[in-house]
């Protein structure tokens, strides 16, 4: 086994060995019996017996990780954070027995499952543990380099050249839902200017991305690039299906190189019926660190902004930053349904073009949102199993579920007709106020909390939203 990546497997068993370390306290303290058993998984590793040997320590790390998945799910906010802890080690003790047995046989799709394995831990646990998303993001590096010869240094001095974006003339046409178009500044303002004047309304800043390496040396637009950044064998969620509110929509995890060829396809044949892949409301930046280094974050997600009079329960993220970002990568035709979200918004786009609905918090009782988890419960028992499912519920924060029945993006008259019958409110009252845009590649919107928005891609398109 190369040196880098065994001297991090053993200081990582090290660690789980000492019952005293900080993050092994906490997973004894989650679960005593799961915490053994990840415990006695990394000594029987670390002994490094032959691969025959392996194959129980690799059964009991799989039903562990299922079970802490499971136990995830079902936790409270703070139990969740313990059994997290238990899916990140199982995913690192996981990835050890693959390199293990890929220097045993020299097989790259142990290596490439080693890095899988490591991605899960990030995706579905978010790498919890001190230190743990550090440690995590250089096995992925080292297994790269050492196991598959595909050093980051060496893939990032490659030279890309990025496609032409496509002109879509046609795009600046009116929604028939929306009265109004978002303002747009030419000249972006000053911070004090934003503070004071321009952060109750949504705007947007043409060009004002124009500076980004993500649009000039490291080019998103382009897919080699993309595949380059991230190396070999990474996986990512992946939504299936152009709406999440439809009943076969679904999630799953994907190659990263399988979803990069999917929107290659898409964008080369376009009218050849495939299923919609996207990539929403994604951490990416946590996978992928070297793509945030081709983001240039505006000053403006930093003023501190006051609840809105018109949402005073507005709060800050509340991580260190105060900051969330984002990443939407999909073909053209997928849907974000018009919803809420509780926090500020500077919305990027750096690839394509995308269409943007907006309406103010004063509308929320026309516009019709899917009932809250606990009433659709004892609606659908008092209407026989009928009433309207809610696909974005969230019990953990409801107010991120506030999703429209509403379908914004209509355009055929038998499609309006049927709206304006089935939501006469909506038409009387929202429409007036509604506003809307098409983003060009390096636009910058921003909308308040609480606005109703809802997105379209009509290209293929990459976005990166900053919440605040």
């Amino acid at each position: 086994m190369p040196a880098g990546i065994r001297e991090a497997f053993q200081s990582f068993v090290a660690e789980m060995q000492d019952k005293h370390c900080p993050n092994t306290e906490e997973l004894f303290a989650c679960d005593p019996s799961s915490a053994r058993t990840l415990v006695q998984a990394a000594q029987s590793l670390s002994e490094d017996h032959p691969p025959p040997s392996r194959s129980s320590t690799r059964t009991s790390l799989s039903e562990l990780r299922r079970h802490a998945h499971t136990a995830m799910a079902a936790s409270t906010a703070g139990q969740a954070r313990g059994w997290r802890r238990i899916y990140t080690d199982s995913c690192v003790l996981l990835a050890y027995t693959d390199v293990l047995d890929h220097c045993d046989s020299r097989d790259n799709d142990r290596a490439l499952s080693a890095v899988a394995h490591l991605d899960h831990a990030i995706v579905i646990a978010g790498a919890a543990g001190d230190g743990r998303l550090d440690l995590v993001l250089d096995l992925i590096e080292g297994i790269q380099s050492e196991c598959l010869s595909t050093p980051s240094a060496l893939r990032r001095d490659l030279s890309f050249v990025s496609p032409q974006e496509q002109t879509l003339k046609d795009l600046l046409r009116r929604l028939p839902t929306a009265s109004q178009p978002v303002p747009r500044l030419d000249i972006p303002p000053s911070l004090a200017s934003f503070i004071s004047r321009l952060s109750r309304q949504p705007f947007v800043l043409p060009g004002f991305l124009r500076d980004w390496p993500a649009l000039n040396e490291h080019p998103w637009r382009s897919l080699d690039y993309l595949r380059a950044v991230a190396g070999p064998g990474r996986v990512v969620p992946i939504e299936v299906g152009s709406d999440y509110r439809a009943d076969n929509w679904s999630q799953n995890m994907m190659l990263w190189e399988e979803f990069l060829e999917s929107l290659a396809a898409a964008s080369s044949t376009p009218t050849e019926p495939r299923p919609v892949l996207y990539l929403a409301q994604h951490s990416l930046f946590k996978q992928f660190p070297a793509l945030q280094g081709d983001v240039i974050i505006p000053d403006y997600v930093y003023s501190s902004l006051d609840p809105p009079e018109n949402y005073p329960q507005y709060a800050p993220p509340g991580n260190e930053e105060q900051l969330v970002l984002n990443a939407w990568l999909g073909p053209g035709g997928t849907i974000s349904p018009a919803h809420t979200d509780p926090f500020y918004n500077f919305y990027a786009q750096v690839v394509g073009h995308k269409t943007v609905w907006l309406a103010p918090p004063e509308v929320s009782s026309y516009m019709y949102p899917y009932p809250s988890t606990s009433l659709q419960a004892s609606d659908a028992s008092s209407k026989g199993g009928n009433a309207p499912r809610n696909p974005a519920a969230n019990q953990e924060s409801p107010s991120m579920s506030n999703t429209t029945q509403v379908d914004v993006f209509l355009s055929t008259t038998d499609d309006l007709d049927k709206s304006k019958a089935r939501f006469p409110d909506f038409w009387e009252k929202v429409v007036p106020t509604a506003i809307s845009v098409t983003l060009e590649p390096g636009d910058l919107l921003f909308f308040p909390p609480g606005w109703w928005h809802a997105m379209r891609s009509e290209d293929l398109s990459f976005s990166v939203s900053m919440w605040f």
